[in-house]
This record gives structure tokens, C-alpha cells and sequence, in this order.
């Protein structure tokens, strides 16, 4: 027990076992979706995401130890990001044809998604500050994190808020896409970037490369719309609901 204990306060602080621990988990939820069928409607970023914050709670680990290894995929972002823009140079063609609805669509999307959090959160009765916290969820958590400061939210629970969101949408792609009949891969994609953000754009990917790149562009463009916007629509709703 006592080699266990000290091989265990080694590896805790090795960065390399975190990342080792992070990639091994999202693998095994791609085998999870392999070997059981119902599983496939759990993207693997969702499983993964489980599991290590159950590995986290029950080992007593606390974020900071983990992110010394987590650090190391997340610097990776930036030239992951950047890269969404390769599949959508592919679809130029098919984009130049679809500009008007999908502005349409970026500007009545990114409006509902903040309007709603916020009066959804007002009527299970939140804080002023939860209120305004909630209301950037479906951008990615740098930008989010910088309006809901901005405007006097909490960041951190802005952050949580925006991963339990892209989980969500990450998950029910296919079961919503089906429910509401839609094939066409372009919406499917830009309304999930649009929603669901880095996370919904990962289990784009998993669809098909078109439908990734169609949510890269929902998730790239609803971040600046929504960076833009928010400081005028949320105190304008607050007024409202207060």
C-alpha cells in the first residue's frame, strides 16, 4: 500500500501523466461508442470530460495540479482554431450561395441564446449576477469569460457554464437533427457551432468535414456577433426582468 501511495504523489505531479490520463480517456470513449451502440449519441468529448472529473473528485486532485498537463492540449487551441478555416476554404463555393441565411441565422441565434439563458434564469429565480453570468454560454470560454467580467458576472461560473452547454449540444447533434429532418449538413453545422461552440464543433467533426467546417464559421462568427452585442442586449433585458 505504501509503494502505491508513493507511486501515486509521484505521478500526481507529473504533467505528463495528466495529459497521458486526458488523451487515454477521450480514446476510450471512442471505443465506448464502438462496442455499444446507445452510446453513440455520447460524443467521446463528453465521456472523456466525465471521466476525468470523476477521476479528479475522487483522487482529491484540485484543477491546478491537473492543468500542468492539461496545459500542454490547451495551447494546442490556438492552432487547432486556426485550422477550422482549412475544410472552410473548401466550402467557399457552397458558402458564398448561403450568406444571407446564415447571417440571418448568426444574428437570430446568438440573440435567443443569450436572451433565453437570462430569462430562464431569472424564472427559476438566480442572482442578478447568475443572470448575467449565463448569458454568454454559447460562445467559446475566452471570449465568454470576457463579457460576463465585463458586465459584472462571475467568470468562473460563466466557464462552467459554456462547457456544460457545448456537452450538451455535442451530444444531441444527431437526436435533434433527426427529430427536426434535417439533412442538409451546412445547417446542421453552423447551427451547432452557433450553439454549441469548440465542443459542438468537435462532434461536428465526427458527422462529416462539411459539417465541421459550417460550425467552425457558426462558432467563430457567433463569438465576435455576441462580443459585440452583449455590453447593449443584456443590460437592455436586465432592465426588463429587474
Amino acid at each position: 500500500m505504501n509503494a502505491l501511495l508513493t507511486t501515486w504523489e509521484a505521478l500526481r505531479h507529473e504533467p505528463i501523466f495528466w495529459l497521458t490520463l486526458t488523451v487515454l480517456s477521450y480514446y476510450f470513449g471512442i471505443w465506448l461508442c464502438q462496442v455499444c451502440p446507445p452510446m453513440k449519441a455520447v460524443p467521446p468529448v463528453a465521456t472523456s470530460i466525465v471521466l476525468l472529473i470523476a477521476f479528479l473528485y475522487a483522487s482529491g486532485t484540485n484543477f491546478q495540479t491537473y492543468f500542468q498537463g492539461g496545459q500542454l492540449l490547451h495551447a494546442l487551441l490556438g492552432p487547432a482554431t486556426v485550422a477550422l478555416a482549412v475544410p472552410l476554404y473548401e466550402q467557399r463555393s457552397h458558402l458564398s450561395k448561403l450568406w444571407l441565411p446564415l447571417t440571418v441565422g448568426l444574428i437570430v441565434g446568438a440573440l435567443v441564446a443569450m436572451v433565453s439563458a437570462m430569462v430562464l434564469a431569472k424564472w427559476f429565480g438566480a442572482s442578478f449576477e447568475t443572470v448575467i453570468s449565463l448569458a454568454p454560454k454559447s460562445i467559446t470560454v475566452p471570449i465568454a469569460m470576457g463579457v460576463s467580467e465585463a458586465l459584472g458576472g462571475i467568470p468562473s461560473l460563466t466557464a462552467a457554464s459554456v462547457v456544460i452547454t457545448g456537452a450538451i449540444g455535442c451530444a444531441f447533434i444527431r437526436p435533434v437533427a433527426r427529430l427536426l429532418k434535417e439533412k442538409d449538413e451546412a445547417v446542421i453545422g453552423f447551427s451547432t457551432g452557433l450553439a454549441a461552440h469548440g465542443l459542438g464543433t468537435a462532434g461536428a467533426f465526427l458527422i462529416s468535414r462539411k459539417t465541421g467546417a459550417f460550425s467552425g464559421l457558426g462558432m467563430g462568427l457567433t463569438g465576435l456577433f455576441t462580443a459585440f452585442t452583449a455590453p447593449f442586449v443584456v443590460p437592455l433585458f436586465l432592465a426588463l426582468l429587474y
